[in-house]
């Protein structure tokens, strides 16, 4: 069984040919954001005979099972990455479009201790940065 087959399985997943094809799209390619168009345009190129539907159905399958995270970096514009199971934020340039992943320890500890205050336990948080190369 390949290594695509047995994360869809694990993920409750049904193992189809064009879950397989996305799945290794994202594991493959050197972007680790990428829209379902990206991926759409990609397939096309190795002769894939996947629908632009089927990715957007399959990827919406990805993220509610948890294979994958959607982010909407740039004007409403999805794009997903594979989910590695550790935590990250985001830092994006807002002339290029391009995506920094980054972990700070302070910056974690500071929005623990921001939610404490205002009496929460925090179970999850996003935090993306935009900005541009300092001139």
């Amino acid at each position: 069984m390949t290594s695509e087959n047995h994360e869809l399985r694990n993920a409750g997943l049904k193992v189809t040919l064009p879950r397989v094809k996305i799945l290794q799209m994202l594991e493959q390619s050197d972007q680790r954001h990428q829209s379902a168009e990206d991926i759409y345009k990609a397939l096309l190129d190795a002769g894939e005979d996947v629908g632009l539907a089927t990715v957007y159905r399959v990827l919406t399958q990805f993220e509610q099972a948890g294979l994958v995270e959607r982010h909407n970096f740039d004007g409403g514009h999805s794009v997903f990455e594979l989910d590695s199971g550790e935590h990250h934020d985001h830092l994006v340039c807002t002339e290029t479009g391009k995506v920094i992943e980054f972990h700070n320890e302070s910056i974690e500890a500071l929005q623990e201790e921001i939610a404490a205050e205002y009496g929460f336990d925090l179970v999850d948080h996003k935090l993306v940065l935009y900005g541009r190369p300092k001139s």
